[in-house]
Formats: structure tokens, sequence, C-alpha cells
């Protein structure tokens, strides 16, 4: 199971999605979102969460598996307490929680799971929290609250469909695919919260899923601003976002040449490899790169 900190991939599949939940499992995500929200129509709730335990109760059976998570449905619609209830029982590691706003939301939820853990005989804490924390007006104006919410805390990302939607805009992407200026924002301000919370700071799906290229592109921004992970809807991104987010023998080449240039004059606070000048934030980036890494060798 990919550890926290190296997760580079989180797949959503429906909770009813049946063949596609155990294709999920194979496909390299080191996540799988078990989906009660958007994708299950009202419904289908019910029988969605019982498909969801059921899956987690046979897929934590596996020697080599992806993180398990469960996306619940947001703490305004009344249907959480439903969700969870079925799902704690079966041991996810992780729920997502859509529409937080703010460090409340992650509060709430924290309680939420406290409860149903000792119900279930799990430790407390044992389900962690990733939060959907800019899908809401609400949530830009909070999102920096998040810092110390909860230990469960582990990572934070943002939706522009659901903020859009609420915003009443015509589109979030321009005709060249790029953002306009509220999501630009929105993305931004996620990228901080994460970075304030320190939490992994996750960026949203790629809705084109059939245009790999463009996938590939978007995904080098998101790594080049920040981000450490991002979510998919589907398996063929996978193996692109996995690419992406694994550092090159050539980056990590250069992270540890900057870290003994570094061990060599410890003192120091700028050095010079090859003509380049180097100074503690390079060091430190050079230092969660190569934590990275061996997190990923080690899983």
């Amino acid at each position: 199971m990919a550890s926290v900190s190296d997760m580079r991939s989180l797949l959503f599949v429906p909770a009813d999605g049946g063949k596609k939940l155990d294709k999920a499992l194979g496909c390299g995500a080191d996540a799988v979102i078990v989906d009660l929200e958007d994708s299950i129509a009202p419904d289908r709730k019910v029988q969605a969460r019982a498909s969801a335990a059921a899956f987690l109760a046979q897929a934590r059976a596996e020697a080599a598996r992806p993180r398990l998570t469960v996306r619940v449905n947001a703490l305004a619609t009344g249907l959480t307490d439903a969700d969870l209830d079925a799902v704690v029982p079966a041991r996810p590691d992780a729920i997502m929680l859509p529409k937080a706003e703010g460090a409340a939301s992650v509060i709430h939820a924290d309680a939420k799971l406290a409860a149903r853990e000792a119900i279930a005989g799990l430790d407390d804490g044992h389900v962690k929290i990733v939060a959907q924390a800019i899908e809401t007006a609400a949530g830009i104006f909070l999102a920096g609250t998040f810092r110390a919410a909860s230990a469960r805390l582990i990572g934070l990302t943002w939706g522009p469909e659901d903020l859009s939607a609420e915003l009443g805009a015509e589109a979030n992407r321009d005709a060249h695919g790029r953002l306009t200026e509220p999501y630009q924002l929105a993305r931004s301000l996620c990228l901080f919260a994460a970075a304030t919370a320190e939490v992994a700071a996750i960026e949203t799906v790629y809705v084109d899923f059939r245009n790999l290229d463009g996938l590939k592109a978007d995904t080098q921004a998101a790594r080049r601003d920040g981000f450490s992970a991002r979510l998919a809807i589907h398996p063929a991104q996978v193996p692109v976002i996995n690419e992406v987010f694994t550092p090159t023998t050539e980056a990590l080449a250069r992270a540890r040449a900057v870290i003994a240039a570094f061990e060599a004059n410890p003192g120091a606070g700028v050095i010079a490899i090859d003509g380049v000048m180097f100074d503690r934030p390079h060091l430190a980036r050079a230092q969660r790169l190569l934590a990275r890494a061996k997190d990923r060798a080690v899983s």
C-alpha cells in the first residue's frame, strides 16, 4: 500500500461500479476512491453503500493494494452519517470529504469517525481524511484554517466543477483549456492551504480523459507549482500521472548533489554546483524529493 506521503494518483470509481472496482485495484493507482457522492444517484445510495463495504472488505485482503478511500456525501446533505455507518466497519484507509468548508468541517468529520471507530473496534485515528477544500465560494474564504484541524487530515484538493456551478459560470476553462481567472485563484489557494496545513496538495481531475498529452502537460504544470498528486477519473490516466510525479534519475542525482554540497559546507547559506547557485530552500526541496523517492522504494 502506498504511504501517505507517496500518493501520486487517486482514481475515482463509482461505489456501484462492479467490475470497474476490481479493475481499479490493478491499474497502478496509489489510491482508489470509492465514490458515494456525485456518481451515485439518490435512489441508489443505499445499495452503493453496501457495495462499497463489500468491496473494501475484499480489497483489504489483497497483499499488494492501493490506499482505499471512500468519498462520502457532504456534511450538508445529511447523508454522511449513513455513509460512515456503512463503510467504517469495513476499515477504509481514508475518507474524502467533499465541500469541506474550512477546519470546522474536518473537525466535525473527525468526531463522526472517532465514534464509529470506537464502535467498530478500530484504533482512534485509523481512518484518515482527504478534504475537497475548495468546491464552494465559502471554501475560498476558509482555505487557510485547516492547519492543526485534525491529525487525520492528510491532503487537500479542490473542485472547479462544483465551484463553477455555484458561481453560475458558463465554463471554468477557456478555449485553450486553461483555467479562467476565478479558478486559477481557487487552485492557488488550495496549494497555499495545503502548505499551511502541512499536508499533500492534490491537483483536481483532468476531465478530458482521452487527451493524455493534455493531461501530461497539465500535470507537469501541477508538479512544477507544488502539487504532489492528482485525482483521476479513468484508469488510462493513472500511468501518466504516476510518471509525472515519479522523480527521474536525473532529478534524484541533482537532489543528492545539492544535499552533499551542503553537508560538505554545513555553515554555508549558498553553495555553487557547476556554476549554478543553490540556497537553503533548494536544499529543503532536494530533501523532500529524496524522502518521497525513499517512500516509494519502501512501499
